[in-house]
């Protein structure tokens, strides 16, 4: 009798779950979709673009964002893999999500193991920009007053862990020099500093940076590509290898993800709502005017995902050992 009983109680489980799978998303009850950065900055507005693009096929359901900034993107990823896994709580990360395990000391979650890996987004190549009033009008001269002002040089990032963050440590190495490092939460504020000239540099998405291009609001210097970039803003600028500097190369990418747990069928749904908001027309255009490239291989499967992530750990994780540098 008890074995029937548990047999049933497990059947009704079994109901119950399939049940709410048929029925996501719930009613009247919208999709959250966590980012670990700033409202303003290039992760936020990848996550807008995509939230939009994600709607239709999602059945019309609200598409709301939190923006829980701080701590290179860990507080997100904790709130995300302590989230109730319904599918109504996503998270949409960059390369941070590989970093952070040779960043932090120790992580409250695991990185590979604590979420359900939907699948990649996009790429997004960087460039290398300043302030309005810089004293350099190319590359060359970047390198010279740089090297003028050894020990004067302030360079900014969206906080430890961020995309501007890597790029920073990347370019002081290549270029041999140590420039004071000044954090910020977020790439919004650092941009606003850079505008108004109280930090020099910044190495940032293209997402951010294109339009203050644009609008001649920072000069341009280069971008972090192997080749030079398309988009109409951004087609005149240099790459750092045809600068001088070796093999530099930074792309940073972003996923999707769900808390662990969450179920397989809501799962699916969430990755076939994903790969039609990748081939939206409009959200192409707004990723492309950017200058990021949306993905739309292998990678947009949750296995491939992971298997990219896993690789992206064990190649960033020496770098960042070999810079020495850690939070707790």
């Amino acid at each position: 009798m008890k074995k029937l009983f548990s047999l049933s109680l497990l059947a009704l489980a079994a109901l119950t779950g399939g049940a709410q799978a048929a029925d996501f998303p719930i009613k009247d009850k919208p999709i959250t979709i966590i980012v670990p950065f700033a409202a303003g900055g290039p992760t936020d507005r990848v996550a807008r673009d995509l939230a939009e693009s994600m709607r239709k096929p999602l059945g019309g359901v609200v598409v709301l964002i939190d923006n829980a900034a701080g701590a290179g993107g860990t507080i997100a990823s904790n709130k995300v893999a302590k989230a109730v896994p319904d599918g109504h709580t996503l998270f949409l990360h960059h390369i941070g999500m590989a970093t952070s395990p040779a960043l932090y000391r120790k992580l409250p979650y695991d990185t590979l193991e604590d979420f359900e890996y939907l699948g990649m987004v996009n790429e997004v190549p960087m460039t290398l920009i300043a302030r309005p009033n810089i004293p350099a009008n190319n590359f060359k001269e970047l390198s010279a007053w740089i090297a003028q002002n050894k020990g004067n040089v302030n360079l900014g990032n969206a906080g430890l862990g961020a995309a501007s963050h890597l790029c920073g440590l990347l370019f002081q190495s290549a270029m041999k020099i140590d420039m004071t490092t000044v954090p910020y939460k977020g790439t919004a504020p650092a941009m606003t500093d850079l505008m108004g000239g109280q930090i020099d540099l910044l190495c940032d998405q293209t997402t951010n940076t294109t339009s203050q291009i644009e609008g001649k609001k920072v000069k341009a210097f280069a971008v972090t590509t192997t080749k030079r970039l398309t988009t109409p803003a951004l087609k005149d600028l240099p790459t750092l290898q045809e600068a001088g500097l070796k093999d530099f190369e930074v792309t940073i990418w972003h996923g999707l993800y769900a808390p662990k747990g969450t179920p397989a069928d809501v799962l699916t749904k969430i990755n076939n709502a994903l790969k039609v908001a990748l081939k939206d027309p409009e959200f192409i255009k707004k990723e492309e005017a950017l200058g990021a490239v949306v993905v739309n291989d292998k990678r947009v499967s949750p296995a491939e995902h992971k298997k990219f992530v896993a690789a992206e750990i064990a190649k960033w994780g020496p770098i960042i050992k070999a810079a020495g540098i850690y939070a707790d």
